[in-house]
């Protein structure tokens, strides 16, 4: 039961927002009293942290997906922000936005967890695309990581429209390629570009 809970509960916090959706929302969808609902949640604090994890763990386990695809590190950067725009894909405001502005703590320990996952993950991705001849081997790798680290989570917590926030993470995405790329780099990069503009 904890996890139907949890799985309605974050449909619904990313369907109408963290803010608007109550326990009696909740409840009422799983056709199930607001008691039950308090015998595995005290709050709907602890609800919502629940469900970001569930999101987060969601995300991951899709990433080790993908990497496992074995594409070239460019491919594999830009399936894994068409996966990310898939899944929000029928979300209005962003939902880093709505946890800084409504639930600051949940989203605060939110980011720290994001930051290491993600930092590895980038930092993996340049290390593949030097080997691939894709990026450049003079860059110092953990400052690539932070600078794109930094674009993409300013984007998100500043962000409101989720589209927008989209929108401006692949421009981010291109920005922090281009920045890396070799000529070879480059040539992948456009030709990606081009085959897949809709």
């Amino acid at each position: 039961m904890k996890d139907k809970i949890i799985a309605k509960a974050t449909q619904l916090f990313l369907k109408l927002g963290f803010k608007s959706v109550t326990m009696d929302d909740i409840a009422n969808e799983m056709c199930i009293s607001k008691k039950t609902i308090y015998k595995y949640f005290c709050n709907k604090e602890l609800l919502i942290a629940e469900s970001t994890d569930a999101i987060t763990n969601t995300i991951y386990s899709t990433i080790d997906e993908i990497v496992a695809k074995k594409h070239n590190a460019i491919k594999e950067n830009f399936e894994i922000i068409k996966m990310i725009k898939e899944m929000f894909v029928s979300i209005e405001t962003s939902p880093s936005y709505q946890l800084k502005k409504h639930y600051p703590e949940i989203h605060e320990k939110l980011t720290e967890k994001l930051q290491s996952e993600c930092t590895t993950l980038f930092k993996q991705n340049i290390e593949k695309g030097i080997q691939e001849g894709l990026y450049r081997d003079t860059i110092n790798v953990s400052s690539y990581v932070y600078f794109y680290y930094a674009l993409i989570f300013t984007i998100n917590e500043n962000t409101s429209s989720e589209k927008k926030a989209k929108k401006l993470e692949l421009e981010a995405l291109e920005y922090h390629i281009r920045a890396m790329a070799t000529p070879k780099g480059l040539i992948e990069l456009n030709q990606y570009i081009i085959s897949n503009q809709s």
